[in-house]
């Protein structure tokens, strides 16, 4: 008798509504969320790279500062502490805060969009989204204009 193969295919799932959010299922639906909140906002979000730890760690606390474009995760992991995409040129003037869940939950899966200029490699406006591994709560935490020349190189900062 022939053995059986088989493999498990993840068939992507809408994200659900309840009320006025919206929540996910995997880290991959922060791309989504990010996507449907960048058209309302008038920039859309096409490019797109989750955070993963030098551990290889997903899970993260969260401070940021969107007036000066500032976001810091500290990995959960190892305890690793990263400012990402280029907020360290902006770290001196950040007033940053933790960010929370709507379940009071502090710690996220992470994933960074970025809309670019028309016929460009350059950055216009950076979306920070986040899934809450305890509730499934997924959506844009945080966002701000940004002018990076080259979205490639920013995308390997986060």
């Amino acid at each position: 008798m022939a053995a059986l193969s088989f493999k498990v295919v993840r068939v992507a799932m809408p994200l659900k509504k309840r009320g006025k959010y919206t929540y996910g299922e995997t880290q991959a639906d922060i791309q989504e969320a990010l996507i449907a909140f960048s058209r309302k906002n008038g920039y859309m979000a096409t490019c797109f790279a989750d955070a993963v730890c030098t551990c290889s760690g997903r899970i993260f606390k969260l401070q940021a500062d969107d007036d000066a474009g500032v976001a810091v995760r500290h990995c959960i992991g190892c305890g690793n502490v990263h400012v990402m995409a280029d907020g360290a040129e902006y770290l001196d003037e950040a007033e940053l805060f933790d960010r929370l869940c709507i379940c009071n939950a502090d710690t996220f899966e992470i994933t960074v969009g970025l809309a670019l200029y028309d016929d460009s490699e350059d950055v216009r406006w950076l979306y920070l989204g986040c899934r809450c591994p305890a509730c499934g709560l997924t959506g844009c935490y945080a966002e701000w204009k940004n002018e990076y020349i080259g979205y490639k190189e920013l995308l390997l900062l986060v």
